[in-house]
């Protein structure tokens, strides 16, 4: 397969799932039930949510100052904020294709070498993912009783038992075979998995390392909240418990990486969590598109002025 035939792929088959998962969730609940549920939906708490997910991309572009402040680099604040508004909304269109222009908005116009900008966005990256597992964790122990009983109720106990235990053998077995391997695979995920230790630790070397833990952990705070705060604005939920909010969260942010934005996936995948809970579909779907819908438009609305003003912002800067 060409490597032109590789990109189109890239772009399109995402992009076609999209449009697809988009389909069958609009199949499942009508959008004329979606609209009604956004006609009787509290604007107030849907407003709060999105002034939520706001304030996590500011906190964003805020920590991305401290990440460039030992590579010698004092960015605008302006420049940062544009920068990550702009990569949300290019990757809706291509996906990773933000992390690119967000470099190279840097590149243009703060001087800051391309390969820099990357790997600082990489280490994010990397904090970012070290949350998550760390909120997963925290779900896996607070909601454990009541995940135990669902899979021994959908499941058998003893084949359960069977494939953690197979799938613990396999890891192992396969964490040997890459640690003696030499192959290009091999060698790759070595070397991705030492990148991955070497920026979580470089995390505590920076100069302001605090503050960069506390915005990391304030944006994830910020996510959650809006994802918590938004579901209040459906009646018909009715206050769902913590834990359908946490497993609806961790599913929700997982399908953003499944299709550009999450298009399509988002809705899916929270009626996917709250199903568990035994949690009504027609109100798991609607919130769903309401959530996907609140924070996309914000990302349209700032991603947009953002690349509209970046030129603008700049010539101003550079001629004053």
């Amino acid at each position: 397969m060409s490597l032109k035939i590789k990109k189109i792929l890239k772009i399109t088959l995402p992009l076609a799932l999209g449009v697809f998962l988009v389909w069958y969730s609009l199949k499942e609940v009508p959008l004329s039930k979606i609209y009604q549920y956004w006609q009787s939906a509290s604007k107030g708490w849907i407003a709060l949510g999105v002034v939520l997910g706001l304030l996590s991309h500011l906190s964003r572009a805020y920590r991305w100052r401290f990440q460039l402040e030992p590579l010698g680099y004092n960015i605008k604040l302006g420049n940062s904020v544009m920068a990550v508004f702009a990569t949300y909304l290019i990757n809706y269109t291509i996906p990773r294709a933000g992390e690119v222009a967000r470099a190279s908005i840097l590149t243009n116009y703060e001087g800051v070498p391309f390969e820099k900008g990357i790997g600082t966005i990489i280490s994010e990256r990397i904090a970012d993912m070290i949350v998550m597992l760390g909120i997963i964790t925290i779900t896996l122990f607070l909601q454990f009783d009541f995940i135990y009983g669902f899979l021994v109720e959908k499941f058998n106990p003893t084949k359960i038992a069977i494939a953690f235990g197979g799938l613990f053998i396999i890891g192992l077995l396969f964490i040997a075979l890459i640690r003696k391997s030499q192959s290009k695979l091999a060698l790759k995920i070595k070397a991705f998995i030492t990148g991955l230790m070497e920026g979580a630790l470089s995390i505590f070397k920076m100069k302001k390392k605090w503050a960069f833990i506390f915005h990391t952990l304030f944006i994830w705070a910020m996510y959650l909240l809006m994802f918590y705060v938004t579901s209040l604005s459906i009646s018909d939920l009715g206050g769902i418990p913590t834990g359908a909010v946490l497993i609806g969260f961790i599913s929700a942010s997982f399908s953003i990486a499944a299709t550009n934005g999450g298009i399509g996936t988002y809705p899916i995948a929270v009626f996917a969590a709250f199903s568990i809970f035994g949690i009504e579909k027609d109100p798991s779907y609607a919130f769903g598109w309401i959530m996907w819908a609140s924070q996309t438009l914000l990302i349209i609305l700032f991603g947009g002025l953002s690349l509209i003003y970046l030129p603008i912002f700049n010539r101003t800067k550079s001629g004053s």
